[in-house]
């Protein structure tokens, strides 16, 4: 068997097999004999013919037919000679073969790309630190208020805590309607910053019945875009807020918490916690960027399309039918995520690196704490938890991950800077 090895790129190479006529015939025998056993002969029981008889009658159909796993078959022995590491699935792009003479075929596949582990120590990255304040506190309280409120019917609008549902028809400058652009029923919440103010005006007043003529502008970019709608008022409601005191901290905390202060300086530490998750979250994806930035490589294809097959996984596994909603654009979600994916594989390939660097591993001690952490919070007896780390490279990954992490913030300049916004909760 000759072989040769053709490198296309950082993180793709190409195989050329050529194998005599010879060397096809144990290939080919292992063939007709499977199959053989399916075969029917006139005057022989089925799978009983002889294999001279297989061979003159089938030979060529069986030797053409078998051509992908002779194929897959001459490749493995080929990665095994030449000591190759291919990443993910190769791809046969030509076979030549004709009965009789020898069989030459290209292969291409991944693999992991050859590079100079860089610097990944000794340099400074941002953390954001948000003292959170009591104005954020109550903000916090006031949305769970508004998320709790009740309604009441009523024939007018006298304040803004009041939810108007209406027919919105949008109209030409010369004000007659255009048609297709009607919304029914559209529930509008006049203390929704978010509303139109031209809207929220034109309604501060209306009354069940009424018909109100708005003109709503709004910026895109460069340029304004006018509007001119009809709203007619089908139901207007008066938005009644609860009560913040005890008997509505012990309905939606389930009874966790039964006073208001208690309640408060719960909210307070979340909300800390929020941001504490998000500095370290930010810590981390800052060290990796700049360690990413310091490394020239490629990301083979096979990877990236792994990782996006995994988030599309991912989706899958959150819908409740385990199916992608109908209307998903797998291609335009594809497109969309890919920068993420090279990036995602890129540090996979340098993390690798510096585990081995560092001599970072994952031993029974570290499965048994993990499995006894994960436990406690996804309600799975522990010995089935170490079971399956120890079968699967899941608790390897995670340890690995964990530790190459807490070792990098180790060795990393860590500054503090105080970030004054409102967490997205």
């Amino acid at each position: 068997m000759e072989i040769t090895v053709n490198k296309i790129n950082d993180s793709e190479q190409e195989l050329e097999i050529s194998v005599s006529a010879n060397e096809l015939l144990p290939h080919f025998e292992k063939a007709y004999e499977k199959a053989r056993s399916s075969i029917e002969v006139k005057g022989f029981r089925k799978g009983k013919a002889p294999i001279s008889m297989v061979k003159k009658l089938y030979g060529e159909s069986i030797e053409q037919d078998s051509l992908d796993e002779v194929t897959n078959d001459l490749y493995r022995k080929a990665i095994d000679e030449k000591n190759l590491e291919p990443v993910g699935q190769p791809v046969l792009l030509d076979v030549n073969y004709r009965k009789g003479e020898g069989l030459r075929f290209r292969v291409k596949y991944d693999v992991k790309p050859s590079f100079q582990l860089q610097s990944y120590t000794g340099f400074e990255v941002e953390k954001p630190i948000h003292p959170v304040t009591d104005e954020e506190v109550e903000s916090e309280i006031d949305r769970l208020q508004r998320i709790n409120h009740t309604t009441n019917e009523v024939e007018e609008v006298t304040g803004e805590e009041h939810i108007v549902t209406a027919d919105l028809q949008e109209l030409n400058e010369a004000g007659l309607p255009v048609i297709g652009k009607k919304t029914e029923n559209a529930r509008l919440y006049l203390a929704d910053p978010q509303l139109y103010p031209q809207i929220k005006d034109a309604l501060k007043q209306a009354s069940r019945g009424g018909e109100y003529r708005v003109r709503v502008e709004s910026s895109h970019g460069d340029h304004t875009h006018k509007a001119f709608l009809s709203v007619k008022v089908n139901k207007i409601e008066k938005v009644e807020l609860p009560l913040f005191n005890d008997d509505f901290v012990k309905k939606i905390t389930k009874g966790k918490i039964e006073t208001v202060d208690q309640f408060r300086r719960s909210l307070r530490e979340d909300i800390e916690k929020f941001w504490e998750e998000k500095g370290e979250r930010q810590v981390f994806d800052a060290i990796v960027a700049e360690i990413i930035k310091r490394h020239d490589i490629s990301s083979p294809e096979s990877m990236v399309k792994a990782i996006l097959e995994s988030l599309l996984e991912d989706i899958k596994n959150q819908q409740p039918n385990k199916k992608l909603p109908r209307d998903f654009d797998v291609e335009k979600f594809r497109a969309e995520n890919r920068a993420y994916g090279i990036w995602q594989a890129k540090w996979y390939l340098i993390r690798e690196r510096i585990i081995e660097a560092e001599g970072i591993s994952a031993s029974d001690a570290d499965i048994e704490a993990l499995a006894d952490r994960e436990a406690k919070t996804i309600g799975i007896d522990k010995d089935r938890l170490v079971k399956y780390y120890k079968t699967s490279r899941a608790g390897d990954d995670k340890i690995l991950s964990e530790k190459v992490l807490r070792f990098l913030k180790e060795n990393v300049r860590i500054k503090e800077v105080v970030q004054a916004a409102t967490p997205e909760l």
